[in-house]
């Protein structure tokens, strides 16, 4: 996959007439939580996305402020401003918010809170092909047009007829461009992919789920309510698998579970080149499918310059719970020919459950040399190798304070 930055506008300017009450639809209480807290938290932790924009009405904006930033503490949201009458003026505000660097510019509803991370990662990497790309599923009933009278004018061939959905992907270019002309000859219409269209760009069709619905009138949340639960019964435990290996080189200290161990060489890299901890990090992230620790980390920016691993791994832990996710155990081994670690592993062990805020009995290090064979047999290098066991939790996906 090419890396092109990614950023993300969320709409949630709607009045939300149908639902029939005085308060915004975003702030209803779904499963004991606001129906935006779902979507924060999918922008928050979906590894693709490099930083967002949150477009809300503009009598509200003290309190999406405070719910984005305040309470939930959103990270990457880089700004809460005023939407439009119309949803493309709401989009329009958000897209002119985008940083320069932006070259996939990805649209969300607020009011779909049920997306998932994959699915970010599903209509991103089309729209990186293709230019343009909108999450959808085929329609299962039979689409009936109308005529003038309310009598069925035509059917239409159910077999060619996808529901849209978002999230909605696009070059940015293409989508500054359709909303340039747009604006400029008064169009109007209710998605992104229809002015992309219009422009003769082709827009690709990515397999979604009937379960990201849309939160539109009462029932909805009903809906929604039963399909969370459905997930909380069905979701599987998750396993996770972390590697890594530093060469071993002179003037570096040798830091293992952040723990500074007496040596005449340490490993090299842009961080501390904590191995150990860089494997478990990837192993967590690997069983939340919140991508690895480079894309969270990389060693291009200059913040993770010779940075305590266990910073990261305090981020990591962050980015796990916001995902729903409780650690269950981590098991892990370093593969070293020397020095000798078995004296400093309960060390290891106690810094990490410490910095996870997990009991010391769920975190197991073992050390194995090679018998001489190998890069770590050679004195070359180290390596580790990790597995985390994740569960979500009973509660389902929360920030700090999820209180409605």
């Amino acid at each position: 996959m090419v890396n092109l930055a990614c950023f993300a506008v969320v709409v949630g300017a709607g009045q939300g007439t149908r639902m029939g009450g005085k308060v915004n639809k975003l702030l209803l209480p779904l499963d004991g939580k606001p129906v935006l807290t779902y979507v924060l938290q999918l922008m928050e932790i979906s590894p693709l996305i490099k930083g967002w924009v949150l477009v809300v009405p503009p009598d509200q904006l003290n309190v999406f402020f405070h719910l984005a930033v305040e309470k939930r503490e959103c990270k990457k949201l880089l700004k809460v401003v005023p939407g439009g009458v119309r949803r493309q003026d709401s989009v329009w505000a958000g897209l002119q918010e985008l940083p320069g660097q932006t070259k996939v510019a990805l649209i969300h509803d607020g009011a779909r809170p049920l997306a998932r991370t994959e699915d970010i990662a599903k209509v991103v990497e089309a729209a990186r092909q293709w230019g343009a790309a909108t999450l959808a599923v085929p329609a299962k009933d039979t689409i009936k047009e109308a005529d003038a009278g309310d009598f069925v004018g035509q059917t239409l061939p159910r077999e060619k007829i996808w529901l849209t959905q978002t999230p909605q992907a696009f070059s940015y270019q293409f989508l500054l461009e359709a909303y340039f002309w747009a604006n400029k000859e008064g169009v109007m219409v209710t998605d992104d992919a229809t002015l992309v269209e219009a422009l003769g760009r082709k827009v690709k069709l990515v397999m979604g789920s009937y379960e990201n619905i849309k939160i539109t009138t009462p029932e909805d949340i009903i809906v929604a309510e039963a399909l969370l639960k459905k997930r909380e019964l069905t979701y599987m435990p998750r396993v996770g698998i972390g590697f890594d290996v530093h060469r071993l080189v002179v003037n570096r200290p040798l830091v293992l579970g952040g723990v500074i161990i007496p040596f005449d060489k340490g490993c090299e890299g842009h961080s501390d080149a904590d191995v150990l901890l860089h494997a478990i990090i990837d192993a967590l992230l690997g069983a939340a499918g919140a991508g690895d620790c480079g894309r969270h980390f990389p060693d291009t920016d200059y913040r993770y310059k010779d940075i305590s691993s266990l910073i990261l791994l305090k981020q990591t832990a962050q980015i796990i719970h916001n995902a729903g996710f409780s650690i269950e155990n981590i098991d892990a081994v370093v593969v070293a020919q020397a020095p000798q670690l078995i004296s400093y592993i309960p060390l290891m062990e106690e810094n990490i459950a410490l910095t996870l805020g997990i009991e010391k009995t769920l975190v197991n290090i073992k050390a194995k040399t090679t018998e001489g064979l190998g890069y770590c047999g050679r004195g070359e290098g180290i390596a580790a190798y990790a597995t985390a066991f994740l569960h979500v939790r009973k509660q389902g996906c929360c920030f700090k304070g999820d209180e409605v």
